[in-house]
């Protein structure tokens, strides 16, 4: 842990979930966020690929304003069916429909993290696969008017509703799908 401590850690995420998760892991933090980062990505780039590019995207963004002992954590999670990446739904119909994509199928929850200071980047994509079972249109309307799940890529989130009643069973980190690979962040934290 000492490695760890001898930095300013900076959390560059709205997110609560991983605001909590990092607590969790007992790493002192602080959180910082800049509007308008923008988190377009060429639509050449595979889609596997695109959270790590957005972690790194988003870390750029934040570079000209760390101080030497700073170390800024910069993630994204992207939900990914059939190579087509499922963002954050804009309305509680388009939740439905997500939902109803994902439900009887498999898909992949990517993360990517970028872990940036003033002399070097550290970045990688931690990869889960999340079997759902299949659910009815009446229970996928409940979870989405009940949970609204409109701030989550693929319109769920495992730690709710829907995670204890339909998830069939998970390949990979769960807390990944939260939205950060903690063992892997760790790993990295205690190696940077």
């Amino acid at each position: 842990m000492d490695n760890i401590k001898k930095y300013n850690i900076l959390l560059a995420s709205n997110s609560p979930r991983r605001q909590e998760l990092l607590s969790q892991m007992d790493v002192q933090f602080s959180v910082v966020t800049k509007q308008g980062i923008d988190e377009s990505y060429p639509n050449t780039l595979n889609a596997s690929e695109v959270a790590e590019f957005l972690a790194k995207k988003k870390a750029a963004a934040y570079l000209p304003d760390l101080k030497n002992n700073d170390l800024l954590i910069t993630a994204d999670t992207v939900v990914v069916l059939d190579n087509r990446i499922l963002g954050k739904p804009h309305s509680a119909e388009e939740a439905e429909e997500m939902i109803s994509s994902l439900v009887g199928r498999s898909h992949k929850v990517l993360t990517g993290v970028a872990l940036t200071s003033t002399s070097k980047q550290v970045s990688f994509t931690a990869a889960t696969t999340v079997s759902m079972n299949p659910l009815s249109k009446e229970l996928i309307r409940y979870y989405v008017n009940h949970y609204k799940p409109l701030d989550k890529a693929g319109a769920y989130g495992i730690q709710e509703w829907i995670g204890l009643v339909d998830i069939d069973h998970i390949e990979g980190s769960f807390h990944n799908v939260m939205g950060l690979p903690t063992q892997r962040l760790f790993t990295e934290l205690l190696s940077f």
